[in-house]
């Protein structure tokens, strides 16, 4: 997921994410960052159960197949 950043490239984000926001402000935003997380996995599985499901709707028994 990291390719190509090392330990001291997180280190420098992380410290400048402190600078910018701050030692208070710091669970509130990884708290956000989590929330949307989950909203956004959440989405992608209902997503993913549709596409499933469309898969495998069948027609209801007695109509004829339509020519086309």
């Amino acid at each position: 997921m990291f390719s190509g950043i090392g330990g001291s490239e997180i280190l420098l984000v992380l410290l400048v994410v402190l600078i910018l926001f701050g030692s208070k402000r710091i669970p509130e935003f990884a708290r956000a960052i989590g929330k949307t997380t989950r909203e956004v996995r959440k989405a992608l599985n209902q997503i993913r159960d549709e596409v499933d499901s469309a898969g495998t709707i069948e027609p209801p028994e007695g109509d004829p197949p339509k020519a086309g």
